[in-house]
């Protein structure tokens, strides 16, 4: 297989997920998977039930100490995880 043959498979599975409207989902769940190798193990240690509704990403923190924290570079790990899914996926992060 040829690097053209295999960019044309991409190519077509991206445009396959986006008519049948599974692309979204896909990367919600992609970015949600993502969280601890963008935060970090320690971060992440403090944090469950990450969902995605309407472009916003939802944290439950068992910490109040590092909820402030991340409220304040909120908009840098907003830009840092979509581009570690490589998609524009959330464009706001709440933290509860």
């Amino acid at each position: 297989m040829k690097r053209n043959d295999a960019q044309s498979i991409g190519q077509l599975i991206r445009t396959y997920l986006r008519q049948e409207s599974l692309e979204s989902p896909l990367n919600e769940r992609r970015l949600v998977n993502a969280w601890p190798e963008v935060v970090g193990p320690t971060i992440a240690g403090y944090t469950d039930g990450l969902f995605i509704r309407n472009q916003t990403l939802y944290v439950h923190l068992t910490s109040a100490v590092l909820r402030q924290e991340l409220m304040m570079g909120r908009d840098l790990l907003v830009r840092n995880l979509n581009k570690h899914v490589g998609a524009q996926v959330i464009t706001d992060i709440v933290f509860r």
